[in-house]
């Protein structure tokens, strides 16, 4: 294959596979503050406001710092100059017991004048640097009758931290107090901010039962007493059992752990409070404690109910790993008060906490222990037979023809979660509605499929002749080697049409799911990754970046089966891997440098076994390989069994787009023409849309 996956379930055994990644806005009026009744305008759910005395208070407060400094400006009145104060005073103008010397003016009443019946405010500012100078002369000019008002020492400290006192002074009534209340109760304007962001629903909102869940019967066996109790406690508690406290999901994305708590609260027809992890982490230490008890607090006085916490490992992870910050991160303080709210729970409470996560490694270990997370549930990936009623679940609510085979389709998707396949039955009702089909048939189901693993196939795209001619060789290549080899996975079919981001695709259809992989199904699959670039050197007589996803499954599986699966005779029964459950910012190696070369020279002998053994078989089967080449530059896309029948030598017997193209230039052409006589305009006859392959 070209820059993508060879085939959809040998690329990568399934814990190679990297996971893949709502938040309540609400709650009932049964999760909010529970107050009794008080006077109106108190007791609601955004909580009480700042008494009237506090308002009060901090008024009286601000209006003192305004006032005092109003009167203190040097601006209080009509600023003039010593000059014209001195001729006011000598033309008998200013009153003589208003004079008053500041410390930063000097301050005066100028009598009533013939356009003006009140007296006018005077000033005379000055600094501290004239202040001496400005302070004599005044006296002189008054002979000794201005007063000077001596300044106080608390009012410069005043003036200049006043302010900064009177803002921090709001912000501690108005915020940190808000605070504090919402992690105690109501009250505060910020009361919400440590309140449970939790949706409660019933079993009418959720609309999902256990005929809605298909594919994961083990896991809906085992969460049956739950719902048992969740119908009738008492029977549990007369023979003195308990029932688990918490069920932890644990499943790839997309299995249907979300689904499976929705199912249990429509079943047992009680409550579901349903938050995610992420929504109990904020920037401020303690909010997401508060929500904590906020939401369990709710939980009991709707008892029985069920709490769903998705995502648990957002708040879960082992406390003092690599990544938190010691006792004071805010993530370790929710999980305290998780620990905490599940030890408080009793037999009676009936409230059950279910919690799903796809990575249970990371979990610290005081949270799944007994007593808390008492039981841990496997959603796992649906086998064929799951796949295939999930499929008939999701069929139920669109319209299918009477060719479409679901349980072939359910063959054709292994290791497809169950979010997968609600996407190609979505895809494909989407697909046909667009082609204006009356019900939804075989092939689009197969597209959708294709869609939804590879992406959208480009047949719009114009390649070079060469470049076409090195993809077709590169896929002929893997679909030869996948039919040589009895050990490797069926051949489906093979296509030279770019998808997402590959050039070219070769797949396979399995013939059964595969818990585990033995040595010579993972020699053949490395043997048929190995087969595209020998046969595109073998053909153009060079080599193309288009075996890069090739080389990197080869690499992987060689380098997975030394260190981890003890597939090596020089290395032995011995893991090397990486532990994947401890969080560290530097990788950490167990062994020395001799046996990290030993684990290097291994990689690469079974990576030249692989490669010498694919070449030696392309090159004894190479007119097999022409073959199907030259009918991928013709045709573009072959199925498993047209790749056999050329193999055998036989003829297709169907029509090339070019063919195709001619016969509809004909239909249109006027005038009778000869089967045999060539035609020179086929491609401006063509429909629109059409294009000849660029072979």
């Amino acid at each position: 294959m070209r820059n993508d996956q060879r085939h959809d379930r040998a690329d990568t055994p399934p814990h190679l596979m990297l996971p893949f990644a709502q938040q309540g806005g609400g709650q009932d009026d049964r999760s909010r503050d529970q107050k009794p009744a008080g006077p109106p305008g108190q007791g609601k759910p955004g909580g009480t406001q700042p008494s009237r005395g506090l308002f009060g208070l901090v008024s009286l407060l601000l209006i003192a710092v305004l006032l005092f400094m109003f009167l203190n400006s040097p601006g209080g009145g009509q600023q003039i100059t010593l000059a014209q104060f001195e001729t006011h005073w000598a033309d008998g103008q200013i009153v003589e017991d208003s004079v008053v010397i500041r410390s930063n003016a000097v301050i005066a009443r100028q009598k009533p004048g013939p356009d003006s019946r009140s007296e006018t405010a005077l000033s005379v500012p000055f600094n501290t640097a004239t202040g001496e100078t400005v302070t004599k002369r005044v006296l002189e000019i008054t002979d000794n009758r201005a007063k000077i008002q001596q300044p106080s020492a608390f009012m410069p400290f005043l003036l200049t931290f006043g302010p900064l006192v009177l803002i921090l002074l709001i912000i501690w009534f108005f915020v940190i107090r808000g605070l504090r209340n919402a992690s105690g109760g109501p009250g505060g304007m910020l009361g919400s901010f440590g309140k449970s962001r939790h949706r409660v629903m019933n079993k009418e909102m959720t609309g999902v039962t256990f005929a809605d869940v298909a594919g994961i019967d083990e896991a809906k066996d085992e969460v049956g007493e739950i719902i048992e109790f969740l119908r009738n406690p008492r029977k549990f508690t007369k023979l003195g059992g308990r029932i688990p406290r918490g069920v932890l999901l644990i499943g790839e994305p997309g299995c249907g752990k979300t689904l499976l708590a929705k199912a249990i609260a429509g079943e047992a027809d009680v409550p579901f409070f349903s938050i995610s992890g992420s929504d109990f982490v904020e920037m401020f230490v303690g909010v997401g404690a508060s929500r904590v008890r906020d939401l369990f607090k709710s939980a009991k006085e709707s008892a029985p109910c069920i709490i769903f916490l998705d995502e648990i490992d957002a708040v879960g992870r082992k406390r003092g790993s690599g990544f938190s910050h010691g006792g004071h991160d805010e993530r370790e303080q929710t999980l305290n008060a998780i620990l905490v709210e599940m030890d408080g729970f009793t037999p009676v409470d009936g409230v059950i906490v279910i919690a799903a996560t796809n990575r249970p490694d990371v979990l610290d270990p005081a949270l799944i222990r007994p007593g808390r997370f008492d039981r841990q549930i496997v959603v796992p990936l649906p086998d064929v037979k799951g796949r295939l009623e999930i499929l008939r679940v999701h069929a139920k609510k669109v319209k299918l023809g009477p060719d479409v085979d679901l349980e072939r389709l359910a063959r054709m998707t292994p290791m497809f979660s169950g979010a997968d396949l609600a996407a190609i039955i979505n895809e494909a009702a989407i697909a046909a509605t667009m082609h204006n089909k009356d019900f939804i048939e075989q092939e689009d189901l197969e597209e959708a499929r294709d869609k939804v693993k590879f992406g959208r196939a480009r047949k719009s795209r114009v390649r070079e002749a060469e470049e076409n001619r090195a993809t077709a060789y590169h896929e002929a290549g893997h679909a030869v080697l996948q039919a040589l080899l009895k050990d490797a996975d069926p051949l489906h079919k093979v296509t030279i049409i770019p998808r997402g981001q590959a050039l070219g695709a070769t797949f396979s259809l399995p013939e059964k799911d595969r818990l585990g992989y033995s040595l010579r199904y993972l020699k053949a699959t490395m043997r048929v990754a190995c087969a595209g670039r020998i046969a595109e050197q073998r053909a153009v007589g060079d080599v193309s970046s288009g075996a890069a996803m090739d080389i990197t499954q080869v690499t992987r599986l060689a380098r997975v089966m030394v260190e981890e699966w003890g597939m090596s005779e020089r290395l032995g029964f011995v893991r090397y891997g990486a532990d994947d459950r401890r969080e560290s910012f530097f990788t950490e190696r167990g062994y020395s440098e001799e046996t990290a070369r030993i684990i290097d020279d291994e990689v690469r002998r079974l990576v030249d076994e692989a490669y010498s053994d694919a070449e030696r078989m392309l090159n004894e089967n190479w007119e097999k390989v022409e073959a199907v080449a030259q009918a991928l530059l013709k045709h573009e896309t072959l199925s498993g069994d047209e790749v056999l029948r050329l193999m055998r030598g036989e003829a297709l017997g169907r029509s090339t787009t070019a063919d195709l193209l001619a016969a509809e230039a004909r239909k249109r052409a006027p005038g009778d023409r000869p089967a045999s006589e060539p035609r020179t305009d086929t491609e401006g006859d063509a429909p629109p849309g059409l294009l000849p392959t660029p072979a």
